[in-house]
């Protein structure tokens, strides 16, 4: 973990990884019966003679792992959230027992023309597997707090 990242703490073309986190079978089931259940997410057999020839993990389990695995680094200790995200992309299936890795880097900095306690750092992401297959994509527009000014 790493010291609180304010907003001027961040410049473009700053990069950053994280650890890995493997996606076990159970995990792709649970995730996928509760929020995203089509067959070759939940069904091994119907997996297996879907177009991805085996269970995979539902995209959206990708990205909340994603962001989960970048979040435990500490990189947005300082987010008030974001406005949104772009260019979503699953590239390759996951599976189980797949170790997932994010690399992330900063391609834009913009100071808030109306918050003044605020700006827009948008992050490009970029999720492997333990092959170093990119299986996912996407960007984030996140608001971070600017540092609080020292009052002494």
């Amino acid at each position: 973990m790493r010291g609180t990242l304010w907003f001027e703490d961040f410049a473009v073309g700053q990069r950053f990884a994280t650890r890995g986190a493997t996606l076990s079978r159970a995990q792709i089931l649970d995730f996928a019966w509760r929020f995203d259940p089509q067959p070759f997410h939940i069904d091994a057999e119907a997996a297996q003679a879907s177009p991805y020839g085996g269970l995979i993990a539902s995209g959206f389990h990708t990205l909340l792992l994603a962001f989960r695995l970048v979040y435990q680094e500490g990189i947005l200790d300082a987010s008030l959230g974001s406005p949104g995200a772009e260019d979503i992309r699953w590239l390759r299936p996951v599976r189980p027992d797949d170790t997932l890795r994010v690399e992330a880097e900063v391609v834009a900095v913009r100071p808030s023309r109306s918050r003044s306690d605020r700006g827009t750092v948008t992050i490009a992401y970029q999720v492997s597997n333990q092959r170093g297959e990119v299986v996912m994509r996407f960007r984030i527009h996140h608001l971070i707090a600017r540092r609080k000014a020292d009052p002494a």
